[in-house]
């Protein structure tokens, strides 16, 4: 809805002209690491050892994918898509920050270096001016637009939250966290696991815009991700370290996960006549 000041909540040309520059990259990262973990020394920046590491990060480069290209093609909306930016910065950060700590550990003879090395040391940049450009035209949310309710609000924040918490600590203490992770990490590829969990921000903003449009599509890249994982455990099962209790925590809580968004999404798929959703709260 425009207002007079120009507020009226669109993306920008150049917001998504910068989405269809980063896709692709996504989409090539995705195919390497998930459809050939094994084959990381050859083809990758540096070599992964852990398969499930490589599966891991794929996953999350097919979330952001899916998550640009709804940007290019589909989302009118600034609203649905503002937080989306806000992790991808986050995550893109600390990814660059690794690579200057973990420097030694790379392959630099290789393009696939230097193509990594770029986009982590340029997209920072680009995805913190994007969001700063787009978010002079967001606008107010309307009386009529769906709300979460107090408790779904409360759930998503809380579980960004953790997702953050543990990603920023498995970056700033890879040697503490190597020993009790799930399955085996290197101190690089532990900040690089933490800077995917890290990616859970987008989950923050419910702490300040309550309204449905903003987790809709964080649900369904949520979708992508937690389904490729779990392929990606039972293909890497034998990586496990089933003596430690985090890895049965994990196991369960990602599982849980799962199945509570795509019982949401699914549960919004169906047609209903009175065109409320039932984890929403329409504004007093």
């Amino acid at each position: 809805m425009a207002t007079d000041t120009g507020r009226d909540d669109r993306v920008l040309t150049t917001t998504r002209a910068l989405a269809a520059f980063i896709a692709p990259f996504l989409l090539v990262a995705f195919v390497v690491l998930y459809g050939f973990p094994g084959s990381t020394a050859r083809l990758w920046a540096w070599p992964i050892q852990s398969h499930m590491t490589s599966m891991l990060l794929a996953s999350a480069y097919l979330g952001g994918c899916w998550f640009f290209l709804r940007v290019l093609l589909v989302e009118r909306r600034w609203a649905a898509v503002r937080m989306g930016f806000v992790s991808v910065a986050l995550f893109a950060t600390l990814l660059g920050v690794a690579t200057v700590l973990h420097w030694d550990k790379f392959s630099h003879g290789k393009l696939s270096f230097w193509l990594w090395a770029s986009l982590y040391f340029t997209a920072p940049v680009l995805v913190v001016w994007a969001w700063f450009a787009n978010q002079r035209y967001a606008a107010q949310p309307r009386p009529d637009e769906a709300r979460l309710a107090r408790v779904p609000r409360a759930v998503v924040a809380g579980l960004g939250a953790l997702s953050v918490v543990t990603g920023v600590l498995m970056f700033l203490a890879p040697a503490r966290a190597v020993t009790v992770w799930a399955w085996p990490l290197t101190p690089l590829t532990c900040r690089v696991v933490g800077a995917v969990f890290c990616l859970g921000a987008a989950g923050l903003g419910v702490l300040v815009d309550d309204r449905w449009e903003t987790v809709r599509l964080m649900r369904r890249v949520l979708l992508v991700m937690f389904a490729l994982m779990l392929v990606a455990a039972v293909r890497a099962r034998h990586e496990f370290l089933t003596d430690r209790p985090l890895t049965w925590v994990m196991g369960a809580g990602f599982v849980l996960l799962f199945a509570v968004f795509l019982a949401s999404e699914l549960r919004d798929a169906r047609p209903r006549h009175t065109g409320r959703h039932t984890l929403r709260a329409q504004a007093p």
